[in-house]
């Protein structure tokens, strides 16, 4: 159910191999690399404006969201401020974001896609592209795991926190409410795990996938796409309450879909390929 499209036949199966380095990394203790590793190119501002811009296709940062400010980016993509400042720059110069001054100030998503936009999700993407099937695929396995466990393990209280989280998502009328909702829910199902290395091993796949931000990506407002969340979290929902670690883990690793195939989209978009 986990397995994506996109990895060649004959290639390893990074289950065992990569869960184990990343299950010791985090039982070790050690720092953990950013997604996909840092960013080293010829041009790092170039590779940073890219990447910024991939991430707000992807919906990691919706219209009229500030985005982090510029020491968390650099910290995030492990460069400097300068080059950070820089490539904010190439955003507002292709209108991808406005700068407010003051104190709420900061860099503003203006819009999701512009001319500039599918070239640079093809050169951040397309490079990184069978790591990503790779990551997609164990996410989906790590997500399950999750799911599994928290069906076994939750309290009255964790359940309680994931029926405001589904009310909140039912209740959702933006893009930016139904994000706020959908990772409230996960959150949720992760803190019912009652294991603080699981929540940690399941964040770091999130970053992986979503090149280094710690933020899902959403891609845009989809009806379709919302209801099938909206379904899916019930049925989650359902079987982690009647504590059926089996079924919550097989609809978990089918939810957690929905990121790849929004990505292979957003791909696609790039590539000039019609949807669908």
């Amino acid at each position: 159910m986990c397995n994506v499209p996109g990895v060649p036949p004959d290639a390893t199966p990074p289950t065992t191999d990569d869960l184990s380095r990343m299950l010791n990394q985090v039982l070790d203790g050690a720092p953990r690399p950013a997604a996909l590793g840092p960013v080293r190119v010829h041009s790092v501002a170039t590779e940073v404006a890219d990447r910024l811009m991939t991430a707000v296709a992807t919906g990691d940062y919706l219209p009229g969201e500030r985005l982090p400010g510029e020491r968390e980016l650099a910290s995030i993509l492990d460069v400097s401020r300068a080059t950070v400042r820089e490539a904010i720059g190439r955003l507002q110069a292709v209108g991808i974001v406005e700068i407010k001054r003051g104190r709420t100030g900061g860099a503003y998503v203006r819009t999701s896609w512009t001319e500039a936009t599918a070239s640079a999700v093809r050169r951040t993407l397309l490079p990184r592209w069978p790591e990503l099937e790779q990551l997609f695929d164990l996410r989906c396995l790590v997500e399950g795991m999750v799911a599994r466990a928290a069906a076994l393990r939750r309290t009255e209280e964790d359940l309680a926190a994931m029926r405001v989280a589904l009310d909140g998502y039912a209740r959702a009328r933006t893009l930016g409410e139904e994000q706020a909702a959908d990772a409230a829910f996960h959150a949720a199902v992760l803190a019912s795990t009652g294991n603080p290395k699981i929540v940690e091993l399941s964040r770091d796949m999130l970053t992986r996938v979503s090149l280094g931000f710690p933020v899902e990506p959403y891609g845009e407002d989809d009806p379709e796409d919302y209801q099938r969340a909206l379904i899916e979290h019930r049925k989650i929902y359902e079987a982690i309450e009647a504590g059926d670690a089996e079924q919550a883990g097989s609809l978990a690793e089918e939810h957690f879909t929905l990121t790849s195939d929004m990505m292979r989209a957003m791909l696609g978009r790039a590539q000039g390929r019609p949807s669908g």
